[in-house]
């Protein structure tokens, strides 16, 4: 494809989550750059079509955004996406794993598919940083033999993998496995060939899509609400590796992904969250927005620790939230509200 001057950005996705297409559309429609897209599934054109209709659909699309299709269990297939790149985003990663491939598990193909996807940066010779998603869930206060959690969190925090906790479940392990050691991996090429290497460890993400169903980390927010079990499951398992959790919304998720493109120079490891709050906050939230709501005494109920929230990195950067507690959960309840879901 022929390049518009200044930068152009790629983003490899397994699925087209309501955290990229926020990051998409502030891309396209308010910085006015030229974006190349991944798909990261070979069944795409039959199952995500809806979603690549949504993203063709943004405003200045056609001039702006530019789809290519490829598999992370397939890395070498990202190469041509990223050639003539100035800055890359690596979104996504495997969720479910394919029993036909080369690897043994998620981990493997994700720490596999992020070395080769450096490998393309570093080769094309074009490429200044790669800025990857990653997730707080690597960054546990947790101490090594899970004997209780240290006084703080920030970014020297590393989630002790094989520990077992209460909420605990195969999926939850695997993800964290999976998000820790691939944000290593990446962490470790970081000026590798003049590459510079950027993790940000997002919080449970809350606020608005532009999807039509209601993301999965948005459920999470509302569970108490909903009397949704299992999503508060998910809650309570946060709470018991991170021991609080940390939230932010996905529009500071977005801003704080194209701040690490628009400065100069920066890399290394940055935690990503506006507040860091327990599980019985998520219930007394709703239950103060809805006080006829009757969230149920189970969802009240839950540990009170004290460790402090010590990441100051990106804000240090001069980066600003704009987003406190309230307004994350009101925009969570008030995308749910618009769904349906009320």
């Amino acid at each position: 494809m022929t390049c518009r001057p200044g930068p152009i950005y790629e983003t490899e996705t397994t699925q087209l989550s309501h955290h990229l297409v926020h990051c998409v559309g502030t891309c396209v429609r308010n910085r006015g750059k030229q974006r190349r897209e991944v798909t990261n599934d070979g069944e795409w054109q039959q199952e995500d079509e809806s979603k690549v209709v949504l993203l063709k659909g943004l405003p200045h699309a056609n001039e702006r955004l530019v789809l290519f299709e490829a598999d992370i269990y397939n890395p070498h297939e990202f190469e041509p996406a990223i050639q003539g790149c100035h800055y890359v985003f690596h979104v996504a990663t495997p969720k479910q794993h394919l029993s036909r491939s080369q690897f043994s598990n998620i981990t493997e193909a994700a720490v596999s598919g992020a070395k080769s996807i450096v490998m393309s940066c570093i080769k094309s010779g074009t490429v200044k940083r790669l800025i990857y998603t990653a997730s707080v869930v690597s960054a546990s206060p947790l101490k090594d033999g899970g004997s209780g959690f240290k006084d703080s969190i920030d970014e020297t925090c590393w989630t002790p993998l094989d520990l077992s906790f209460q909420y605990n479940n195969d999926l939850h392990q695997k993800y964290t496995d999976s998000k820790t050691k691939t944000e290593k991996e990446l962490l470790s090429y970081d000026n590798g060939g003049g590459l510079e290497v950027v993790t940000l460890a997002c919080g449970l993400v809350g606020g608005e899509t532009l999807l039509s169903s209601l993301p999965l980390s948005v459920q999470l927010f509302i569970s108490p609400l909903k009397d949704n079990e299992l999503a508060f499951y998910s809650v309570r398992f946060l709470e018991e590796l991170l021991g609080k959790v940390p939230i932010v919304h996905i529009g500071d998720v977005c801003e704080a992904h194209i701040f690490c493109i628009e400065k100069p120079s920066i890399s290394g490891r940055f935690l990503v969250a506006s507040s860091y709050v327990s599980s019985a906050d998520f219930a007394n939230y709703c239950l103060q927005t809805y006080p006829d709501s009757r969230v149920k005494q189970k969802y009240l109920n839950g540990p009170k620790r004290e460790i402090k929230w010590a990441s100051t990195k990106l804000t240090d950067q001069e980066f600003v939230y704009k987003y406190d507690t309230k307004m994350i959960f009101d925009d969570c309840i008030r995308c749910a509200t618009r769904l349906g879901h009320f």
